[in-house]
């Protein structure tokens, strides 16, 4: 019966949602776009061309792993219990994370689902992994180390002490701060105490080296403090250079100590600024404090020899910017034959490159993405490095030229909420068409993730895509299509500089967005009152941007297409700004036939006809207040509110107003205090005018304002299809569907009463009338009970109601449904989430992406180079190491396995091999005893080598020596015979 009568209120004859059945109302979790809480570690996979992000637990989850690889290939691992990551590192196409509660984890990253884990014997400090070994070592904060089997996934009976203790038992509170592999000798490691240094050899199982750094009095040491005493200060960091030749320590008073590796002699002890700062000086100043050093890498290019230090941190604490130094080294000289005085003036380097980074930001960590190589710590060959700053975002840069590197087309599109963070979003729907045509051209580098491979989708062709549009912080919006859980066809994103387009860099705040369904132009309105107009277009000043000074032109439009990126090819290009300057942009809509309206907090409302451009409508909300003061002298005072108003919602439509004869073109305006104002758009000439078609009241703030058409539900936009009827004298019969904070009215515009359903006991925060394919259409809306609902039109009974618990209520506000039926909701400051509330209910759930290519093999690990092995270091293979840790008792890991069977499946094939015959019988003890015989046949060989050359050397001695003694016997006798002669 409500339906009935509201029907007849509204002039709606059909019910658009009779075909809805219970039940139906039932949103699908499709998907997560951006990142659920604050970054906390990162970790790179060359091999795979991966990136792996962890986080922080908080109010908005619990911490998670996000792994990306190229375009939208994406996994999520979840943790079984809440926690925050402390720590997450690739090792052989797994990948192995820490969280703060001291458990370790390995993860699949084909299925997503952990492997196995344990809880680490102590408080985890660090933990190293290499890509060539089974072997994770966990750096305990007592300075013990333990082992834990990859493989075989179990602990390891290997533990080391603290040895600094064991050196010198005086000490208190000695702590392991890092660890690492040597680079090119896997059996040796060096580990970092406080109190100093050591490294540890495996095949000796001793500790060979201890380091120590120690400042005498008088000289001025990193921090210039204290300098009549003797100073031992603490070690943060420490580290091997690429080749092993030196060991770097840095320490909390700034100094940078270079230690020769093999003699543990300081070679320099330097900071940014002084160098020899261990050596005594007659008059030690005091410096500047500066900041603590975050973290270090020391780098190479492909050529080991040349490398160079990245260090974040160490700037005075009154520099500006706290960013990332690089210090270019050069070329390592030859340790054999340089002096000491070379080796000190490697270690001052070539050139000192400041990293620019935004001013007032602080750097907690860097991530160094290699080329091709996973040794070397991840440092080989960087082509860039990622930056994760103390709010939780994250800036990418080239490296070693420190350019800024966009997100867009580089790496996932929720990696881009986070780069920097999002601040706003809207959604279109645009035409398929449209959009597979919006591909830009933009001058770009190499790509930074190639990995993975993306799961097939059903495809559906011919619907409109969804599209959003996010702003983010520096004032750039990337565009891109989120899918319909289908394949995309288009998957690359654009981008547009707000701040460019505005020749302004500061104080620029993005409040709207609009896109043209049909068109594809996209309008911005700013916190200054200003809005940009982009369009598709070409760049005629492709790589030779022109002077950008364009003279204002408050109120007015002005041409700012010389805005162009220079890097844009063809894309959305900037076209026109408008300079409303009536305070900031409230709300803002393009029409696909050729209008833009705008409304600012003022009170101001402007429409553009975009065919000039030029603004055709301009007026103040005062004049429509005093015009309903006027028609409505027999109300109460009280009645009428004296409360500032502005606009705050637009739609464009065609519809017959009221009891006209003909349908238009109209331009609804919904306000804060709930008034809808409907406008006439009428040809004038070569263009249009507006004019005022009447007011209607609702309670409170107007939330959305849905034109349909009355007998279908479908929607009565301003599409270039209806325009084009209305010259045809076609006629639609249309109702408008408002929803503000606390109604739903269903009415004939312009002033029409209509059907209206209260929200008693909750405030709707989004709404737009839906379509439900083959079945009907539905008023959809997102409650601040973090609750959303459907209402069957034009009865507006409640049809179904389905929770939101992943939504932040606090951000309810700012919620989006589209035409089809999706929900956009935030679930933190950096997530969004999709949902389809035309389901069955489903869950969501982790992506059928592939990440692992099993055909891309590791390098082999840099080993020690002839000369050192001549010179007596031991070569120790990863299969010696694994002997070393596990013992002989370990059963064969599954990477020996396979390297057995590849060797005899060789064998087997080779006509001619000793083992040809055997080789399918060889078990895993008898591939280690030929290993370790042809090992030594090899040395053998070597040592016979050297002993002919040695016999050879001597031989060639003494015949040189009787060759002389022979001529000496020869000048002498011819001397004594020419006496006599």
């Amino acid at each position: 019966m409500a339906t009935f009568f509201r029907g007849k209120q509204a002039g709606m004859q059909n019910d658009l949602s009779a075909n809805i059945i219970p039940g139906s109302f039932a949103p699908d979790d499709r998907a997560r776009y951006g990142i659920n809480s604050q970054i906390s570690c990162i970790a790179y996979e060359p091999i795979q061309s991966l990136l792996a992000l962890g986080t922080n637990e908080s109010k908005f989850g619990s911490g998670r792993i996000y792994v990306f690889g190229q375009n939208r290939v994406q996994k999520l691992l979840v943790p079984s219990r809440s926690c925050s990551f402390a720590d997450i590192q690739f090792c052989a196409n797994r990948l192995v994370s820490l969280d703060t509660k001291n458990e370790v984890a390995i993860w699949n990253l084909d299925t997503g689902k952990r492997i196995t884990g344990f809880r680490a014997p102590g408080v985890v400090s660090c933990m190293v992994t290499d890509p060539m070994l089974d072997w994770c070592f966990l750096g305990m904060q007592t300075g013990e180390i333990c082992a834990y089997d990859l493989d075989r996934e179990r602990m390891s009976s290997f533990r080391l002490p603290n040895f600094w203790t064991e050196k010198d038992p005086k000490t208190r509170a000695v702590a392991l701060v890092s660890m690492q592999l040597h680079p090119r000798d896997i059996g040796k490691l060096l580990i970092a105490y406080t109190h100093g240094v050591v490294v540890y050899s495996f095949k000796q199982n001793i500790p060979n080296k201890f380091f120590e750094y120690q400042v005498p009095p008088g000289a001025p040491g990193g921090s210039g403090a204290m300098v009549e005493s003797m100073r031992r200060p603490k070690v943060t960091h420490a580290l091997w250079h690429p080749t092993g030749t030196f060991i770097l320590t840095a320490h909390e008073d700034g100094s940078l100590v270079f230690w020769d590796a093999k003699d543990g002699r300081v070679v320099m002890a330097r900071t940014f600024f002084e160098t020899n700062v261990d050596q005594p000086v007659p008059n030690p100043g005091s410096s500047a404090p500066k900041h603590p050093y975050v973290r270090i890498a020391w780098c190479c290019k492909q050529n080991p020899e040349d490398s160079g230090l990245l260090i974040a941190g160490g700037q005075k604490l009154d520099e500006p910017s706290n960013g990332l130094t690089f210090i270019d080294l050069g070329i390592t000289p030859n340790y054999a034959t340089s002096s000491w005085q070379i080796l000190s003036e490697y270690t001052k380097g070539k050139r000192t490159n400041a990293l620019e980074t935004p001013p007032g930001v602080e750097i907690t960590n860097f991530f160094l993405i290699p080329r091709l190589s996973p040794h070397f710590a991840g440092s080989q060959d960087p082509i860039a490095v990622m930056t994760l700053l103390a709010s939780g975002e994250l800036l990418t840069l080239s490296f070693p030229s420190g350019y800024p590197i966009s997100p867009t087309n580089q790496l996932h599109p929720s990696i881009s909420f986070v780069h920097p963070f999002a601040t706003h979003f809207a959604v279109t729907t645009l035409d398929r068409g449209r959009w597979l045509g919006m591909v830009e051209n933009r001058s770009q580098g190499e790509p930074l993730l190639k990995g993975g491979a993306q799961a097939p989708h059903p495809r559906r062709r011919f619907e409109g895509r969804t599209i959003i549009q996010v702003a983010h912080a520096d004032s750039t919006i990337r565009i891109w299509d989120v899918g319909h859980g289908d394949e995309i066809e288009n998957p690359s994103q654009l981008q547009v500089d707000i701040a460019r387009a505005l020749n302004r860099y500061e104080d620029v705040g993005i409040t709207a967005m609009t896109l043209a369904s049909t068109t594809g132009e996209f309008a911005v309105g700013t916190s200054k009152g200003e809005v940009v107009i982009y369009r598709w277009d070409s760049n005629k000043y492709f790589g030779n941007p022109p002077d950008q000074h364009v003279e204002p032109n408050p109120g007015g439009i002005s041409d700012i297409s010389v805005r162009a990126e220079p890097s844009l090819k063809s894309g959305l290009m900037p076209y026109s700004l408008y300079e409303m300057m009536q305070g900031s942009i409230s709300a803002i809509k393009l029409s696909d036939a050729g209008f833009l309206a705008v409304g600012s907090e003022n009170g101001f409302i402007s429409i553009i006809d975009l065919r000039g451009p030029s603004v055709m409508f301009q007026a103040s909300m005062a004049e429509f207040i005093k015009q309903e003061k006027r028609s409505s002298f027999l109300r109460s005072r009280s009645s009428v509110s004296a409360s500032k108003e502005w606009p705050v919602v637009f739609e464009f439509g065609v519809m017959t107003l009221d009891d006209d004869k003909y349908s238009s073109i109209c331009c609804f305006v919904g306000t804060n205090l709930g008034k809808v104002i409907t406008f006439k758009l009428l040809p004038s000439g070569n263009g249009y005018n507006a004019t005022l078609a009447g007011v209607a009241n609702c309670n409170d703030k107007v939330v959305s304002i849905c034109p349909i058409v009355a007998d279908t539900g479908k929607p009565a936009l301003a599409t270039a299809h209806a325009v084009a009827g209305l010259r045809e004298g076609r006629h639609v019969s249309g109702l408008l569907v408002v929803v503000t904070q606390s109604e739903a009215r269903i009415f004939k515009p312009a002033t029409a009463k209509g059907a209206s359903k209260s929200f008693d006991d909750y405030l709707c925060d989004a709404a737009t009338v839906t379509e439900y394919e083959l079945h009907g259409m539905a008023l959809v809306g997102v409650f601040g009970d973090r609750i959303t609902r459907a209402f069957s039109l034009p009865g507006l009974k409640e049809l179904g109601s389905y929770p939101l618990p992943m939504m932040d209520g606090s951000r309810g506000s700012n919620s989006a449904i589209t035409e089809d039926g999706e929900v956009f909701c935030w679930t933190g400051p950096s997530e969004l989430a999709l949902l389809q509330v035309w389901g069955s209910g489903q869950e969501i759930e982790n992506t059928a992406d592939k990440l692992v290519n099993p055909d891309l093999e590791v390098p082999p690990r840099p080993t020690i180079s002839n000369v050192q092995w001549i010179s007596g270091t031991q070569y120790v293979s990863p299969t010696d190491l694994d002997l070393l840790i596990g013992g002989p008792d370990r059963p064969p890991s599954k990477r020996m396995m396979s390297a057995t069977a590849a060797i005899e499946r060789n064998l087997d094939s080779g006509p001619n091999s000793e083992y040809a015959g055997t080789g399918s019988q060889e078990g895993w003890g008898e591939y280690l005893t030929r290993q370790l015989n042809e090992r030594t046949e090899k040395l053998n060989l070597v040592n016979d080598s050297m002993d002919s050359a040695a016999d050879a050397s001597q031989k060639w001695a003494d015949d040189v020596g009787k060759f002389v003694n022979q001529q000496k016997r020869k000048m002498l006798f011819g001397s004594v015979t020419s006496k006599f002669a």
